[in-house]
């Protein structure tokens, strides 16, 4: 099993901006669309969380856990991102250890190597922090040094990304397959912050029905929340009340555009939270054509649970008591300590 960190953030490496050059020289051979490699180009390293953040969000953790664990649970913290690479995934990686190490609801392992969905066997659940793109693609190779570096990067790192990425393309699928397996067939659970939505928007369509859902903007930042299920012990922190938050609000496809591509739909999940469009000042000529758009929400899928939250944008995120409560019950649903109404709409 690839290495493996505890309670720690991941720290960024020299290779941050490796993709850039043998991605436009993989786009000038026209093998990018090929290998699926269009958006490595933006391909970065977690960036790290920022100490005056941690401290922050520590401050903002809950004491306990709205459940008590049925057994140990060990929770994957996954922040790859093939696409945006968001510059809170470190702080959310550190977020989601942080809550379960307070709690004593999970222990968490930070792993960002793809090769991590080879065997997940010792997993009760994974949670992905903003995981744009084909986020079960490599990283790349370090960029070369030295007077002939352009030489050099044509010569060698672009061969070593198309070799690379080949092995990696060619497991793609398994992965895919294993993430599935493990929910659908193990009864485990998948947690979604953010940017999971914005990830898989071609191939393997299977995880955009996996998630519940697909990002196709964010038009919205000031955003008042309509708690739709008021008795679920998921939406227990809000209290009943109106809750406003400012941040990257993300707009889902809808049905009569794309049926053929998993667009959101409020009868494939149970909708628990979502954009009250009047009080968040949003015109109907702006809203989605059926008035709804979800914020989070909860599903079964085969013999194991998803929660998603759509919100996980900004780092002022991480220091909402709130939210963190709000995360930390999707947790413990997706895990099965936690029980909650996962009926679809109908």
């Amino acid at each position: 099993m690839p290495s493996e960190r505890k309670n720690v953030s991941v720290r960024p490496s020299r290779q941050t901006a490796s993709w850039k050059q043998p991605a436009r020289l993989l786009a000038a051979l026209g093998l990018c669309s090929v290998l699926g490699l269009s958006g490595l180009a933006a391909r970065a390293d977690v960036p790290p969380a920022k100490p005056d953040d941690v401290k922050k969000m520590e401050a903002a953790l809950p004491d306990k856990a709205p459940a008590t664990p049925k057994a140990k649970r060990t929770v994957l913290v996954f922040g790859n991102a093939n696409g945006f690479v968001h510059g809170s995934i470190g702080l959310g990686e550190e977020t989601i250890v942080k809550l379960g190490e307070k709690t004593g609801a999970y222990t968490a392992v930070i792993n960002n190597d793809p090769a991590v969905f080879d065997n997940l066997k010792d997993y009760d659940a994974v949670v992905l922090v903003s995981t744009t793109g084909n986020f079960l693609l490599p990283k790349a190779p370090a960029a070369p040094k030295g007077a002939n570096a352009k030489d050099e990067l044509l010569k060698t790192q672009t061969a070593e990304a198309l070799e690379k990425a080949k092995s990696y393309k060619d497991a793609e699928k398994q992965r895919m397959q294993n993430l599935l397996d493990f929910v659908q067939k193990d009864g485990k659970g998948l947690v979604g912050i953010h940017a999971a939505t914005d990830a898989y928007h071609g191939d393997l369509p299977q995880y955009r029905e996996l998630i519940g859902g697909i990002f196709t903007g964010h038009p919205w930042h000031h955003v008042v929340y309509k708690i739709n299920d008021p008795e679920s012990p998921l939406t227990a922190m809000f209290k009943g009340k109106d809750f406003v938050i400012d941040d990257e609000t993300y707009r889902f496809r809808e049905n009569e555009k794309d049926p053929t591509a998993q667009p959101y739909s409020p009868e494939h999940v149970h909708e628990l939270t979502s954009m009250d469009f009047e009080k968040s000042g949003v015109k109907d000529s702006d809203s989605r054509a059926d008035h709804n758009n979800p914020v989070s929400w909860v599903r079964d899928d085969g013999k194991g649970r998803v929660f998603y939250c759509s919100h996980g944008h900004s780092e002022s995120v991480y220091s909402n008591p709130v939210m963190l409560e709000h995360y930390l019950a999707g947790i413990q649903f997706a895990l099965g300590d936690l029980q909650a109404d996962a009926s679809p709409a109908k």
